[in-house]
């Protein structure tokens, strides 16, 4: 918990930054590589959190990976990072920056799991129900497959869900068939 506080506070001086330096699209696109690189290499996780290995051996690791693929600004905040001992905090400060540049940017992600794929037009009318559900402008809707559903579809749209399956309402009728007010239970 106090991890993520830490790393919400140098996420908000990176997203200032980078606002300031005209430089917010590629900082993106940076920790955008970075969090990709950190969820596919578990090795790297690894050394990031190891206390065996030296902060400036680490610091040597990442700038051999990282140099002249990403910003110079991208590049500073983890020789910051190393230099105070936290780049363990590197996963969470590339992860936070997303939702930090969705927030500022106005882009509400969404995901929407149907049996079927959706067409475009479709697509669209879900879109504006999730800009209307959240008052952003902008959508950034992600969809899954899921044939279990039967029918209908699920809509997530941050912490709401809108589940108008088939399976689900046939949950809900199998609960309802349960619950016999005519029967006295003891």
């Amino acid at each position: 918990m106090a991890d993520s506080r830490v790393a919400s506070r140098y996420v908000k001086s990176l997203l200032g930054l980078a606002i300031e330096q005209n430089a917010l699209e590629q900082v993106h696109t940076d920790m955008q590589l970075i969090d990709r690189l950190c969820h596919a290499n578990h090795d790297l996780l690894v050394m990031l959190r190891s206390p065996i290995i030296k902060h400036d051996k680490k610091r040597q690791i990442l700038e051999l990976i990282f140099k002249g693929k990403i910003s110079p600004l991208s590049l500073s905040i983890i020789d910051i990072l190393t230099q105070k001992n936290r780049e363990p905090l590197l996963p969470a400060i590339a992860a936070e920056f997303g939702n930090a540049y969705n927030e500022y940017k106005g882009i509400q992600k969404a995901v929407v799991t149907t049996t079927i794929a959706i067409d475009e037009n479709l697509k669209k009318e879900i879109e504006a129900i999730v800009k209307k559900l959240s008052n952003k402008k902008q959508v950034e809707l992600t969809t899954k497959i899921d044939a279990n559903l039967i029918g209908g579809f699920i809509l997530n749209v941050g912490d709401r869900q809108i589940d108008a399956s088939i399976k689900n309402k046939l949950k809900s009728l199998k609960v309802k068939f349960n619950e016999n007010p005519y029967v006295k239970e003891f």
